[in-house]
């Protein structure tokens, strides 16, 4: 019998946030994430100490699944990060950050944590009715009959991550073919329920972000021996027939079970009778393009081809729905029943397409297609991968818009035109609010300033320079004034605010973010229509993001013990 070893006693740890080791960690996390924030963030290296892949980035969703702690309170926080980000794809790095904040800046005001709790509630509300509402100066409405705002939305999700290491051309150009793709994937004519296409990501190493290029219609894999003339005999539309199980003739692939076989039958040459019946119905059913998901037998491949049909296998099962879109086969699972008539699909043109070593087969719609290609090009694989990375949140970003069709104000504006308003509009209601939520005047108002400061320091996150961070006193923007400049030289050298709205003028004035200044209501801004944003944020995504951050540093600053468990 194995000796047993006794059982440690679960370690308890009472009110975490007044531990060294948590808040220390705490603090690590949120200088690491802090430093990944914005367009001139600092990358990360991420691998294991037995070697393997090594990934090079600064995205929340690539960084924060790989950063692993021992402490439940840590990854009680980046859980609730990674949530927010697997179901909206953007502002993670605004979530962490200002959550992060939220509780470092609790902790360090001394407030009691049930009315820092009720504060944080009482503000979090305040400021999701203003960016609703339809007087939110640091909201704008984007225009479907225009692609500039989605373009400009766009640019500012794939500039701000700067391992794809792009240029400003790079970096427009992917933007349109990402508002390109996004555009194809959406029906032009569609009665009931809109349902969306899908855009299939196909990557190549090795050359110019400028030649990645969008293709209407589904690119695969082109199958070896295959060649431009045998296509020529072709008559549209062609036939296709889809499979989504193997047809390689293994026993295995038969399902699960009991399989008895009677003494001197030879199973393989059974199967392959069966799989050759399969192919005579395709021919007779004169199919010319015969795809399956995974292996196909070579007798059964020669057999078709044979015929003239072209076989496309190992397609994988992520190209399986686009596909099916695309054609409307419908997948045929089994090889022991006839193929019925209404499982069969059609595509208009078939050619090939080369890029570099890669040869693809292009398979074009019938009719009107929601499934579109991109084809990303990069000068290396950490790059490309990033890239791929950036490009699948950009999408779903885009995506976000159609159900609310607007954007905030990005560049570190939103977060301190909030926090202006916030600060404006909690002083002239201190003493109905502080009532309300039973505590004093005074404990309400360093609650707001705490909710306030967090929102500044996510706007001054985004400089890693050594600039200083400056908001103006009109339409409370933010503004980064270079580290080589002089403050008696601001005005030459301010330009235009983070978010390009607003630009420099001697009227104007400032005040350091790091300053106390004296509160006032933001002007939103009105006049020249033809100005536009150069930065961007998602609506949809940011505020999510706001509520996140906000209700996870509540449950931090409510937890009192940790019980772990160390068996």
């Amino acid at each position: 019998m194995s000796r047993l070893d006794k059982k440690s006693p679960s370690l308890c740890t009472d009110r975490p946030l007044d531990n060294t080791d948590i808040s220390n960690k705490l603090n690590l996390l949120r200088q690491l994430l802090k430093s990944c924030f914005g367009p001139t963030a600092r990358l990360k290296q991420v691998h294991n100490n037995i070697g393997g892949h090594v990934v090079t980035t600064s995205s929340s969703s690539v960084l924060l699944p790989v950063i692993s702690s021992s402490q439940p309170f840590i990854n009680l926080i980046k859980a609730s990060i990674l949530n927010h980000v697997s179901r909206f794809s953007d502002c993670g790095l605004f979530a962490a950050i200002f959550c992060l904040a939220l509780i470092e800046q609790a902790k360090r005001s001394g407030l009691r944590g049930n009315v820092s709790i009720r504060v944080n509630k009482h503000l979090l509300a305040l400021c999701s009715g203003y960016l609703q509402g339809e007087d939110c100066g640091c909201k704008v409405k984007l225009d479907f009959c225009s692609s500039h705002n989605l373009i400009t939305l766009a640019r500012s999700i794939v500039s701000s991550k700067p391992a794809c290491v792009l240029t400003e051309q790079e970096t427009l150009h992917i933007s349109k073919l990402a508002v390109q793709a996004f555009l194809l994937t959406v029906p032009c004519s569609s009665s009931g329920t809109v349902s969306l296409g899908k855009i299939v990501t196909v990557s190549v190493e090795g050359y110019s972000v400028l030649t990645s290029v969008v293709f209407p219609g589904l690119l695969v894999d082109m199958p070896d021996g295959l060649c431009l003339t045998k296509f020529d005999y072709l008559s549209n539309p062609i036939r296709m027939v889809l499979f989504s199980t193997s047809l390689a003739g293994d026993l295995s692939d038969l399902g699960d079970g009991m399989i008895e076989v009677h003494a001197g039958v030879d199973t393989e040459s059974q199967i392959l009778d069966q799989l050759l019946e399969l192919g005579k119905q395709v021919v007779d059913d004169e199919v010319k393009l015969f795809v399956c998901q995974k292996v196909v037998h070579p007798v059964l491949q020669q057999y078709l081809r044979s015929h003239g049909i072209i076989v496309v296998e190992r397609v994988g099962i992520t190209i399986m729905e686009p596909l099916t879109q695309l054609t409307d086969a419908q997948p045929v699972a089994t090889l022991h029943t006839k193929i019925p008539s209404k499982a069969y699909g059609k595509v208009r043109e078939l050619s090939m397409k080369q890029f570099g070593s890669k040869t693809m087969l292009h398979l074009q719609p019938l009719g009107e297609s929601v499934i579109c290609t991109l084809l990303l090009c990069h000068r290396n694989e950490t790059m490309l991968s990033e890239l791929k990375v950036v490009c699948q949140k950009t999408e779903h970003v885009l995506r976000l818009t159609l159900r609310e069709p607007s954007a905030l104000l990005g560049g570190g504006c939103t977060e301190t035109h909030l926090a202006a308003y916030v600060r404006h509009k909690s002083k002239n209601e201190a003493p109905e609010a502080a009532s309300v939520l039973g505590c004093s005047q005074t404990e309400y108002l360093l609650g707001v300033e705490v909710f306030c400061r967090s929102l500044e320091f996510v706007a001054k996150a985004l400089q890693h320079d050594g600039g200083n961070s400056l908001i103006d006193l009109t339409h409370a923007h933010h503004w980064t004034l270079p580290a080589d400049v002089l403050e008696e030289h601001m005005e030459d050298s301010l330009g235009f605010c983070g978010c390009g709205l607003v630009e420099s003028s001697p009227s104007r004035k400032w005040t350091f973010l790091d300053t106390k200044y004296t509160e006032f209501l933001p002007l939103a801004l009105v006049g020249d229509s033809r100005v536009q944003p150069r930065v961007l944020d998602s609506f949809t995504a940011k505020l999510s993001a706001l509520q996140v951050a906000t209700e996870t540093a509540n449950l931090a600053l409510d937890v009192r013990y940790i019980i772990q468990d160390v068996n």
